[in-house]
């Protein structure tokens, strides 16, 4: 249902009217301004008076840049009351859905990916790589993915409008952790969660690096003071150790190329890409009558260009698997207990000509719903 907001309402600016325009935050109306609901927009001033987090610029560096100032207000996303996390909303466009008219696990991953980005430029960190802080880019350092884990309750539809938010925290001298709650913006129904692990890597050797106390002190600031995790539940499927999948699989792709957009700014492939290898070896029994629960990936080296890729698929034995079923609006999940219906994969990706690991994961898969 769409909510028609008057201008003195919205208030909005021609930038922020051509912004939403090119978003499709509309609907059938060829009027703009019958927007969905009015978007809140992020603010460049300092939060210190509040006792929050300094919230920076991006750019120049400037405190009131124009450009700064204009890059923040076109985004349909804004920092939470207390500056620790990031909100932002995003509608499911007709390229993101597949052929059940619902968002792919690789767009939920991209938007995933996005608002991270997002976050970390509203707090003022480099829009030349992933959240690279001052420090960093002077030392040359990069992040990359350790792991991903992704649970999905229920698929957005082609226009349904996903409102995602996003904090990071420490993770020691190992690296940091970002994690996310997916919502349903008309319903507030929480549609899935995720959480992941960064680790630094030198971006001229290629090698890890621990985290210094310089890189933790500029970045720890934003994030919240007590750990606060997307899955609390105490066995939760995100700690779930991957075993390495044996070769042979029982079913695989080989040959699989990069392709020149595969790769991201920091020159490698990114890390969504290794999503669809991974189903490239599903059956397409599976694919035609289930629908992806959940997906782990462990990283273990990155991926080039010029690479050729393996990807291997096993079916793991179920032993009392867990399914999460949604309880309550905060992300939290009751677990029961049943294998109808369900069924779930080891998954291998290699290097063709060595047969190096790139990564390990296991994806857990439900029965289809009925179509919409």
């Amino acid at each position: 249902m769409l909510l028609r907001v008057p201008f003195s309402t919205y208030n909005a600016s021609p930038d922020q009217i051509q912004a939403l325009t090119q978003c499709r935050f509309f609907g059938p109306s060829s009027n703009p301004l019958s927007i969905r609901r009015p978007y809140p927009v992020v603010s460049c001033a300092s939060s210190l008076s509040q006792g929050h987090p300094p919230v920076l610029t991006v750019g120049t560096g400037e405190p009131n840049s124009k450009e700064a100032k204009d890059r923040l207000r076109r985004r349909l996303g804004s920092l939470t009351d207390d500056g620790l996390s990031y909100k932002e909303k995003f509608i499911v466009r007709c390229y993101e859905v597949g052929i059940n008219k619902t968002a792919t696990v690789e767009t939920i991953a991209n938007l995933l990916q996005e608002v991270g980005c997002n976050h970390a430029q509203s707090v003022g960190f480099s829009t030349d790589g992933f959240a690279t802080t001052h420090t960093m880019r002077k030392l040359h350092l990069i992040w990359v993915t350790a792991r991903m884990h992704i649970e999905i309750y229920k698929y957005p539809a082609w226009s349904d409008v996903v409102e995602i938010e996003t904090w990071c925290q420490g993770e020691g001298r190992i690296g940091t952790r970002r994690d996310w709650i997916l919502k349903d913006y008309a319903t507030g129904e929480v549609i899935g969660r995720a959480t992941s692990k960064w680790v630094m890597m030198n971006q001229d050797t290629r090698r890890l690096q621990k985290v210094t106390d310089e890189v933790r002190d500029e970045y720890l600031i934003y994030c919240p003071k007590e750990p606060r995790l997307s899955f609390p539940e105490e066995n939760n499927g995100s700690l779930r150790k991957i075993s390495k999948l044996e070769d042979p699989g029982h079913y695989s792709k080989l040959g699989l190329v990069p392709r020149r957009a595969d790769l991201d700014m920091n020159q490698h492939v990114n890390n969504v890409t290794y999503i669809g290898w991974v189903l490239e070896s599903i059956p397409k029994e599976i694919l035609n009558t289930h629908e992806l629960q959940t997906i782990t990936l462990d990283y273990r080296r990155e991926c080039q260009q010029d690479d050729i890729v393996d990807s291997l698929t096993s079916s793991e034995p179920i032993e009392d698997t867990a399914v999460l079923e949604l309880k309550g609006t905060n992300g939290s999940a009751a677990t029961t207990h049943h294998n109808q219906d369900y069924c779930q994969f080891l998954h291998l990706l290699r290097l063709s000509d060595e047969g190096s690991e790139i990564n390990r994961g296991r994806t857990e898969w439900r029965k289809k719903p009925a179509k919409r």
